[in-house]
């Protein structure tokens, strides 16, 4: 008989067995020793981690065996600067070394293809295919501060690829290969990569779409590229020969990897703020963000995650459902560090009746499973019943993030999934590729909670002035002091000295020397944390930060469309589990908007962004609200939607076109 979900108790208690078997006990038992203190819990410890940062950090590197050349005394420099503190300024480490640690005939990768493509790595193997990589990057030319990009599924030459690049110290950024020729250009033509590694095509519900005719568009756009690399993953899926003849000049995988005999890896040993990703952040206006990120900072920030928020261990078969144009995917790459094996997928997850995954728990032995909520959402809706259909038996963590996990999803999870597992429920972006707030093996699962904040992070809930709100009242979800994935700054024209202005402005230009993240947050009497979506103008359908400015593009472009706004509708209307994208558009004179037309707008962004991008409603208006310096107020509009007030209505200079949407608003909740 299931117990009924009550409010009183947690939905979960961690046995005094794992509380004693789990990194973040033994972490807190060695600070005690090494700093002669007596930390009795985990708020506790996280009073001390954000209190004492350098004897923090420096305890992460200890505790888990950072690789490195040269560590230095000095943990960390200019504390009082945000941004323009420095963690470890003496260190010289190599990311994919700390990665590559383990090397033996276990399984390193496990990959499924839907359910076309089932192959595995062992660690022998990947060191042999990543030296193999290595050997020909380095004879293309490739050399640290080069950036070699990867338009690729989530299998597992795209970790290779991660791999060598980042061995030789080349920066590694990454799009998947849903997106449109526009999107893909929009980023890697600001990243001017030397070599891109592609794919012939992928699978999704299953069927395959083709790549190469993409490619064709793609690479004469993107200044700088050199070399072009394809692997024949649908080719030779289906038993077909890879096809490059639309691509003069680009080498096929196999062919170009053969020249190369395996042999060990080499590791170039950099500073700890030497560049190792590009990821992108959406934001309203203009192209993509390019965030470059350091190499020691992510791998720090990655180890205390893995290791003291989801108690990854070796041995562990870790999965997190994710394409590799999504940060998740970054995060996931590190969990090698621990030894642990990697179980990569590619395609949808609704397969088999939404099953798939959980058959791949199955085959595999999921010690983690990491999803976002809004595919949480979706098994509950389907029926889906896990616990009665799988046997789920070595899974102690299941992960979700990507936009807040309702409480519902709460009791999905523990009601149809697995009682006895640890709903780690985490929050925090890709202008990080972390967390502020996560989960904890030692504290109890409360419903529709983030277990707590994450360790070393002096996060604060606040309000319109930068000032620290009292538990249970919702605010701004700012980080009063630094933390080692800060990113070094955003690419403009090639550089990062033209973004650092930007960068400054994003995050640091409300509250200044405090980071503003943009998040709408509360922290509860439990000491956990509810986010309740974006207070900023970002969209994030099914937990996928889209920028607005990716969709105005494409409106633009068709004819008849003189301009649009865009917002988040929180979706089903009065939860805060997901939302929708919805478009206004004002049509020139004389048009209406019919089903070809609504067609034809969703035709445009689906083709050249993703599908994520597409509205899941359109509608004309009149008139779009704009401010006096001609800005258009996407967040007056947002907050019509959803009933709450508009702000500053003084800086409009066309007030009264807020009306048409304040109507709109019970058209839209009654869909």
């Amino acid at each position: 008989m299931t117990t009924p979900i009550s409010a009183d108790r947690p939905l979960w208690v961690p046995s005094p067995q794992r509380v004693a078997s789990s990194h973040v006990e033994a972490f807190r038992n060695w600070v005690n020793d090494r700093h002669g203190l007596q930390l009795r819990d985990y708020q506790q410890l996280l009073d001390w981690s954000v209190a004492d940062l350098p004897g923090f950090w420096d305890a992460v590197w200890e505790t888990a065996g950072v690789v490195a050349e040269h560590k230095g005394e000095r943990v960390l420099v200019d504390a009082d600067r945000m941004p323009g503190a420095r963690f470890f300024p003496d260190a010289r480490l190599n990311f994919a070394q700390n990665l590559l640690r383990r090397y033996d005939d276990a399984v390193a990768l496990q990959f499924w293809g839907e359910d076309r493509v089932r192959r595995s790595m062992t660690w022998q193997e990947l060191h042999a295919a990543v030296s193999q990589l290595q050997q020909a990057l380095r004879s293309w030319g490739v050399a640290p501060g080069d950036r070699v990009a990867a338009y690729m599924p989530n299998m597992p030459e795209t970790v290779v690829a991660m791999l060598a690049a980042t061995s030789i110290g080349a920066t590694f950024t990454s799009a998947s290969p849903d997106f449109g020729v526009q999107g893909v250009v929009d980023r890697f033509g600001q990243t001017r990569p030397k070599v891109l590694i592609a794919c012939d095509g992928y699978f999704y519900n299953g069927k395959s779409f083709g790549v190469v005719d993409k490619l064709r568009d793609i690479v004469p756009q993107l200044p700088g590229l050199e070399k072009t690399l394809v692997v024949p993953y649908v080719a030779a899926a289906q038993g077909e020969t890879l096809d490059l003849s639309a691509l003069p000049g680009a080498l096929a995988w196999d062919a170009a990897l053969a020249q190369f005999p395996p042999s060990k890896v080499e590791f170039v040993p950099l500073p700890f703020d030497h560049p190792v990703y590009i990821l992108y952040s959406s934001g309203t206006t203009g192209v993509p963000k390019c965030i470059v990120h350091r190499a020691g900072g992510v791998l720090l920030k990655h180890l205390a995650e893995l290791r003291l928020q989801v108690d990854i261990h070796s041995g562990d078969r870790v999965f997190f459902f994710t394409t590799c144009g999504w940060m998740m995917w970054n995060w996931l790459m590190s969990a090698l560090s621990q030894g642990a094996t990697l179980c990569l997928y590619d395609g949808s997850p609704g397969l088999h009746g939404n099953a798939i995954l959980f058959d791949y728990a199955d085959a595999a032995g999921f010690t983690h499973l990491g999803t976002s909520a809004k595919f949480i959402e979706t098994l509950g809706k389907s029926g889906l019943d896990p616990k009665s259909s799988h046997r789920l038996a070595d899974l102690r963590t299941v992960m979700s993030t990507g936009s807040p996990l309702a409480p519902e999803g709460f009791d999905y999870v523990y009601e149809h999934v697995k009682a006895d597992v640890c709903l780690s429920s985490m929050s925090g972006g890709t202008d990080l590729v972390a967390c502020f707030t996560v989960g904890a093996p030692t504290l109890p699962v409360w419903r529709g909670e983030i277990q707590g904040c994450a360790l070393g992070m002096a996060v604060v809930v606040a309000d319109d002035d930068g000032k620290p709100l009292p538990d249970g009242q919702k605010g701004e979800l700012v980080c009063a002091k630094p933390f080692p994935s800060m990113p070094l700054g955003f690419l403009v024209d090639g550089s990062l000295e033209k973004g650092e202005q930007k960068y400054r402005d994003a995050y640091f230009a409300r509250f200044p020397n405090v980071w503003w993240h943009g998040d709408y947050i509360e922290r509860t009497a439990h000491g956990g944390y509810i986010i309740y979506g974006r207070s900023d103008a970002t969209l994030n359908p099914g937990g996928v930060r889209i920028g607005t400015a990716e969709i105005y593009r494409q409106v633009e472009r068709v004819d008849g469309v003189l301009e649009s706004l865009v917002i988040g509708q929180n979706w089903p209307v009065g939860t805060y589990g997901d939302v929708r994208v919805v478009l206004f558009v004002r049509l020139r004179d004389g048009l209406c908007l019919d089903d070809a037309m609504i067609d034809e707008i969703r035709r445009q962004i689906r083709a050249n962004t993703t599908p994520r991008h597409v509205p899941a409603r359109i509608i004309q208006v009149s008139d779009i609200p704009r401010t006096k310096s001609n800005k258009i107020v996407e967040l007056a509009v947002r907050n019509l939607i959803h009933g709450e007030p508009v702000r500053n209505v003084s800086a409009l200079a066309n007030p009264e076109a807020l009306e048409e949407y304040r109507r709109l608003r019970t058209e839209l909740e009654s869909d």
